[in-house]
């Protein structure tokens, strides 16, 4: 996957878990939690949603790496190379 389509990855997983968030204006640098609103079972189910369309295990000491758009990307990239993308709330 390349970075627009982790992105792209990233947020339709989190409409899938909050699908009444506007996730068009997304800042890359900023907390995902400080600009949506999303507790801490919402983040395990994104977890849990990154493992089961793409196979990737997210030990639970790395959570912090993918507290911004950009750590998702940094932290999911060398994981989702070879990966296709997957969409089900978004149009990709």
């Amino acid at each position: 996957m390349t970075h627009d389509e982790i992105v792209i990855a990233i947020k339709d997983i989190i409409a899938t878990i909050a699908p009444d968030e506007e996730l068009g204006n997304l800042a890359m640098d900023v907390r995902l939690r400080d600009q949506i609103e999303l507790d801490s079972m919402d983040f395990l189910d994104i977890v849990m949603e990154l493992r089961k369309r793409y196979g990737v295990q997210v030990p639970e000491e790395d959570y912090m790496q993918l507290a911004t758009l950009k750590g998702c990307v940094d932290y999911l990239g060398p994981k989702l190379e070879s990966k296709k993308l997957v969409t089900h709330a978004l149009k990709a």
